[in-house]
C-alpha cells in the first residue's frame, strides 16, 4: 500500500513546492511565538520579579502576551497556504472518481456503480479532512519543537542533554510502529471484510450446506477466519501499546528527567527562571504538540492510507489523479456480473517451509476488470508462485487473495473454475477428440463460438493438420508449442473472467505468441501474463517487476524510467 502512494504523494508534493515555501514561512513565525512563550517568562522572572524589579517583569510578560495576540494573522496565513495544498487534492480525487464511475457506466451501462456518490463525497471529504489534519499537526509538530529547542539552547545547552534524548528515543520508537500498524490495520480490516462475506455467503446457501453434509467443513473454515481475526486484532492492540510507550517516553519521560536533573542544574549554574522557561516549552509546546502528531499520525494517516489505497490513484504532470492505464478496446468488454477488481492480492507473504526466505513479501496487486498485466523478474524470483497464489493452488502465510471481490481461502474448487483460468508451463492435452479438448472447460459452446476461438487464437492451421475439431488427438505426437496452442484455445473459450498465463506461450515463435496474446487480452475479462520475451510486457497495460525486496509497478515507460531491474531485463531481451 505504501509502496503505491507515497511516490505519487511525493509526486503531489514537489509540484507545490510554492506552497510549501510559504506554509514554511508562517510557521517559522509561528516558531518565533513559541520561542519567546518560554524565553520571556524565564526572563520575567530572573531579571524582573526575582531581582524585585517588578516593571521588567511585568515588561517581559508584555512581550509574550504580544506575541500570543499576533497569532492570529498567522493562524490566518497558515489556513490559506493549506488550502492552496489541500482543495487541489481533493479536486482530483473528484476527478479521479468522476472519471472511474464514467469509465464503468460507458463499459456497461445496465449495472449501477454503487460506490460512486460514496467515492465522491464521502471518501473524497475523508481524504481531504485527513489530509488536511496531518499538515497541521506535522507542521505544527516541526516547527513548535524548532522553537522550543532554540528556547531551550537560548536557555542554557545542559537542558538539551536532558530533553533531547528522551524525546529523540520515544519519537524514533513512534516512527518504527507507522508502518506496522498500517499493516496491521489493513489486515484486520481485510480479514473483517471476509468474515461478513463469508457469514453472508453461508447464510445465502445454509439449506445447500446442509443437504451436502458438508457442515464441518464450512465451519472448519470460518472458525479459521475468525481466529485469523482474534490473531489480528492481538497483532493490533500490541502495536497500540507500543505506540503508547512511545508517547510516554517522548514527552512524558523529559519532564521527569528535568526535575530529577533540577539539583545538577543549579549546580551548572542554571538560573531559576530558565527552569521554568523550560518546563514551559516542554509542558505547554513541545508535549500539547506531540500527543496532537501521534494521534493524527495513528488515526488520521491509517484511515487516509487506506481510503487513497482504495482510489488507486496515478498522479499526472499537472498533479490530477488518472485512472490506471487499461487497453481502451476492453474497457467495453468488462464483464457486468464482477464489479469488484478482477483480482486482488493484499499484503501476502508466502515462504517455503519455516525460516525460509519469502517468495512473495507483503505484496500488494490490484488487476482491473478488463486489464491486461505483464509479470517479469529473474528466474526463480516467485512469478509462477504468484500465478499459484491468484489461482487459489497455493495459500499464503499471511495476507489476503481476492478473485472477482471474493477472498480465495472460502472458495471451493468448483468456484474458482468459475473465475479464474490457469495455463501453466507445460500445457495438458489428454487423449480424445480436439473439441473435447477445447471445450473441456465449457462443454456447451456451440460449434460457431469454437470456429472463433480456433481462429482468434491462430490454431487454424493446427487444427486443419490434425483432422478438424473430431479428429482424435494422441498428446505424445504433438510438440510443446502445438500442446500450448490447444491449451490457449481452451483458455479462450473458459467462461472464467480471469486468465493467467504462466509462460504459457513459451514454445511459441513471437508472431504466435503475439496473436495469441492479443485474443486473450481482447476477449472479454482480464489477462496476467508471466512474460519471458519484451513484446508481452510491452503489450500489456502495466507491468509488475518482482525483484524479490520492492516490487515495482506500472507501464513500461514509467519502469523504463524508475525501475533499474526492469530496464537490465528490457537490455537482456533486446541483446538477445
Amino acid at each position: 500500500m505504501l509502496r503505491r502512494i507515497l511516490p505519487q504523494g511525493r509526486a503531489f508534493l514537489l509540484r507545490r513546492k510554492g506552497v510549501l515555501v510559504r506554509l514554511a514561512g508562517w510557521s517559522l513565525l509561528e516558531s518565533a511565538q513559541t520561542f519567546l512563550g518560554g524565553y520571556c517568562l524565564a526572563r520575567a522572572l530572573d531579571r524582573g520579579f526575582l531581582a524585585g524589579r517588578t516593571g521588567t517583569g511585568l515588561w517581559w510578560l508584555a512581550v509574550a502576551a504580544a506575541a500570543i495576540l499576533v497569532g492570529g494573522p498567522l493562524v490566518r496565513g497558515v489556513f490559506a497556504q493549506l488550502a492552496a495544498l489541500v482543495e487541489p487534492l481533493r479536486d482530483a480525487l473528484v476527478r479521479r472518481a468522476v472519471t472511474q464511475s464514467l469509465r464503468r457506466a460507458v463499459a456497461d451501462p445496465a449495472r449501477a456503480d454503487g460506490g460512486a456518490v460514496s467515492r465522491l463525497t464521502h471518501q473524497t471529504e475523508i481524504v481531504r479532512d485527513s489530509f488536511a489534519g496531518l499538515v497541521l499537526t506535522a507542521r505544527s509538530f516541526v516547527f513548535t519543537a524548532a522553537g522550543a529547542l532554540a528556547g531551550l539552547l537560548t536557555l542554557a545547552p545542559q537542558f538539551l542533554l536532558v530533553v533531547v534524548p528522551p524525546l529523540a528515543l520515544g519519537l524514533l520508537l513512534f516512527l518504527a510502529t507507522l508502518l506496522p500498524m498500517a499493516t496491521a490495520q489493513r489486515a484486520f480490516l481485510d480479514i473483517d471484510e471476509d468474515i461478513a462475506r463469508r457469514v453472508g455467503t453461508i447464510g445465502a446457501g445454509l439449506r445447500d450446506i446442509v443437504a451436502s453434509g458438508t457442515q464441518e467443513d464450512v465451519a472448519d473454515r470460518t472458525g479459521k477466519l475468525i481466529d485469523a481475526g482474534a490473531r489480528a486484532s492481538d497483532t493490533l492492540a500490541r502495536w497500540a501499546a507500543v505506540r503508547t510507550l512511545a508517547l510516554g517516553v517522548a514527552g512524558q519521560l523529559p519532564v521527569i528527567l528535568l526535575l530529577a536533573a533540577t539539583p545538577w542544574l543549579l549546580r551548572q549554574g542554571v538560573t531559576a527562571g530558565a527552569l521554568i522557561g523550560a518546563l514551559t516549552y516542554l509542558v505547554q509546546a513541545l508535549l500539547p504538540a506531540l500527543h496532537t502528531l501521534m494521534t493524527a499520525l495513528g488515526a488520521a494517516g491509517t484511515r487516509l492510507l487506506v481510503v487513497l489505497d482504495r482510489f488507486e490513484e496515478e498522479t499526472t504532470e499537472d498533479g490530477t489523479v488518472r485512472a490506471a492505464p487499461v487497453g481502451a478496446a476492453r474497457e467495453a468488454a468488462a464483464p457486468g456480473p464482477f464489479p469488484a477488481p478482477a483480482a486482488e492480492v493484499r499484503s501476502v507473504t508466502l515462504a517455503y517451509g519455516p525460516g525460509a526466505p519469502p517468495v512473495l513479501d507483503r505484496l500488494d496487486l490490484v488487476v482491473e476488470q478488463g486489464e491486461h498485466v505483464a509479470v517479469v523478474g529473474p528466474s526463480g524470483i516467485g512469478k509462477s508462485t504468484l500465478t499459484s497464489v491468484l489461482s487459489g493452488l497455493l495459500a499464503p502465510d499471511r495476507g489476503t487473495v481476492l478473485l472477482a471481490g471474493q477472498p480465495v481461502a472460502g472458495l471451493t474448487a468448483r468456484d474458482l473454475a468459475g473465475l479464474r483460468v490457469l495455463i501453466p508451463q507445460q500445457a495438458y492435452v489428454f487423449t480424445g477428440t480436439v473439441r473435447d479438448n477445447l471445450l473441456q472447460l465449457r462443454p456447451d459452446a456451440s460449434a460457431a463460438e469454437l470456429a472463433r476461438a480456433v481462429s482468434a487464437v491462430g490454431a487454424d492451421e493446427l487444427v486443419g493438420r490434425l483432422g478438424g475439431p473430431d479428429a482424435l488427438v494422441d498428446p505424445a505426437r504433438l510438440s510443446q508449442g502445438e500442446r500450448q496452442l490447444l491449451a490457449l484455445c481452451r483458455a479462450y473459450l473458459s467462461p472464467a473472467p480471469l486468465v493467467v498465463l504462466d509462460e504459457a506461450t513459451c514454445h511459441l515463435d513471437p508472431v504466435a505468441e503475439a496473436r495469441a496474446e492479443q485474443a486473450l487480452a481482447e476477449r472479454a475479462g482480464s489477462l496476467i501474463v508471466v512474460a519471458h520475451r519484451l513484446s508481452s510486457a510491452r503489450r500489456a497495460d502495466r507491468v509488475l517487476v518482482l525483484d524479490g525486496t520492492s516490487p515495482a509497478y506500472g507501464t513500461h515507460d514509467q519502469l523504463l524510467a524508475r525501475s533499474p531491474l526492469y530496464r537490465d531485463l528490457v537490455g537482456h531481451w533486446q541483446s538477445g
